[in-house]
């Protein structure tokens, strides 16, 4: 690790490159700013951005199940939960004539809620207040180590299964006709997402997660052409909006989650725009 923050100071001739947490903080920007960026690519895709949003507000049931049964390690209970909300959620979803975005808005709803209710009967809600908006300049480490080996989990994951999932994205009864299935994919990909998001709530925030994922793919999605300059787009863009975030949010005073959807936000407009020229 000491090698790489030498190779940082190196390239980065920033003042704020003396300190080890804006060092820890860009570390980890730059795996899981590209992550959420192939990950909300095909949440995009599936019509899927209220699922991540759900599965942010789920944490707050997660911390609050964590503190209830005693849980130290609040990621343990998160992930748990997660993965159990995301798998009955595409059960329900399934099952059910309603739309995707009624199931999801159900779940969300009640999840939140379970969890601020339960948070408030125990008296420690202010204790997990900081989960609400995140800190990434408080990731430790070995919250990086943990960070890299999910940036290769989901990179196998992806290069495995994305056929795959784009075909169920476009088509899922053709998807299901050609021996795909359909089901065990969907669940495996909801989880990845969950773990994702779990793993990194605390340091981005439950209310910017959300953004996070879906903003540098629906720019990206603005202007590819086709698959592959929409994935790379929407890499660049997360990346970008990422690290400029971080700097800026150094120098300006202004959290960096925050910061780093703002910058989000305006690629999108820009991209936005530029595609009606286009059209025009």
């Amino acid at each position: 690790m000491d090698i790489i923050y030498n190779i940082l100071e190196t390239i980065l001739p920033f003042d704020f490159m003396e300190y080890a947490f804006m060092k820890n903080a860009f570390l980890a920007i730059i795996l899981v700013t590209p992550i959420f960026a192939i990950l909300g690519t095909m949440i995009v895709n599936n019509k899927m951005a209220f699922f991540s949003d759900a599965l942010g507000h789920s944490a707050l049931t997660g911390i609050a199940l964590g503190t209830l049964l005693g849980i130290s390690n609040m990621n343990i209970s998160m992930i748990i939960f997660a993965i159990i909300f995301a798998v009955l959620l595409n059960i329900v979803k399934n099952k059910t004539s309603y739309g995707a975005d009624t199931i999801i808005s159900v779940f969300s709803s009640i999840a939140i809620a379970l969890g601020l209710a339960i948070l408030a009967q125990t008296g420690s809600f202010n204790q997990y207040s900081n989960y609400l908006v995140g800190d990434i300049l408080s990731i430790s480490k070995a919250e990086i180590i943990y960070l890299s080996i999910a940036f290769i989990i989901v990179f196998i994951f992806w290069h495995t299964l994305f056929n795959k999932l784009n075909a169920i994205s476009i088509n899922p009864a053709l998807a299901k006709s050609k021996g795909i299935n359909v089901k065990l994919i969907d669940n495996i990909f909801a989880i990845s997402i969950a773990i994702m998001v779990m793993l990194s709530i605390r340091w981005v925030g439950i209310l910017l997660i959300n953004s996070m994922m879906i903003l540098p793919a629906a720019s990206s999605r603005n202007i590819a052409k086709n698959m592959r300059s929409y994935h790379t787009y929407s890499i660049i863009f997360a990346i970008v909006s990422g690290v400029a975030g971080l700097i800026i949010s150094y120098y300006s005073n202004i959290p960096t989650g925050p910061m780093i959807v703002i910058l989000s936000g305006i690629i999108y407009f820009v991209t936005f725009a530029l595609r009606k020229i286009k059209n025009a």
